[in-house]
């Protein structure tokens, strides 16, 4: 019997090791399980936070690359800006995949003329660290206290200040035209679902008039 209990004892510290060492493998085949159907073709409900279509965005309030940030000047395209607010890119696996994806369409972004900028509630340590792990070359902004997400309206306020999660945003993005006019949005109730990179680009060329 003492045997058989040794033999399970050391069967399981091997399940434990090879869990440790292929964590990651099996994080990112869960990952993709969990987000295969994440992606639609368009904006087909009627959520639609954030500040109105023809105001003037109200700028944000955001750390990156160790600087305070007011103005999207520095990233703006000469045809436009998509502001695309998300939830984590360190533990919310649809903002994950979706700036991967984003990332893919960066191409046909940079050549309609329209610069990108993403904003989340995670230190600029995470969006440093998932930004070098998936060679994400959109600037990603770290918000502070929250402050932009309040100012643009779309503070998830489901959570309360102490929760872990307090600070996200609805997901979705915001296309600005090049006089700071606030032109079009794409904002899904479901975190779960997201705009197709592809649609989102099409959808910001129809906004800004390209």
């Amino acid at each position: 019997m003492q045997r058989v209990l040794i033999v399970l004892a050391v069967l399981l510290l091997l399940a434990t090791g090879l869990v440790y060492v292929y964590q990651d493998d099996v994080k990112e085949k869960a990952y993709a399980k969990l987000t295969e159907n994440m992606f639609v073709a368009g904006d087909d409900d009627d959520f639609d936070p954030g500040p109105a279509l023809g105001s003037d965005f109200p700028g944000v309030r955001a750390r990156y690359q160790g600087q305070q940030i007011q103005l999207l000047a520095p990233f703006a395209g000469t045809n436009g800006t998509v502001f695309i607010a998300s939830r984590s890119l360190d533990w919310c696996p649809y903002c994950m995949k979706q700036m991967v994806q984003l990332q893919q369409h960066k191409p046909g972004f940079d050549a309609a003329g329209i610069g990108m900028v993403a904003i989340t509630y995670d230190t600029p340590e995470q969006l440093r660290a998932f930004a070098e792990r998936h060679g994400i070359t959109i600037p990603l902004l770290s918000d502070i206290d929250a402050m932009t997400f309040k100012t643009l309206g779309i503070l998830n306020q489901q959570y309360q200040s102490g929760d872990a999660q307090y600070g996200i945003p609805h997901p979705g993005m915001i296309v600005i035209d090049p006089e700071g006019k606030v032109v079009g949005k794409l904002f899904l109730e479901a975190y779960s679902s997201r705009v197709d990179s592809a649609a989102a680009l099409a959808y910001a060329r129809q906004a800004l008039a390209l």
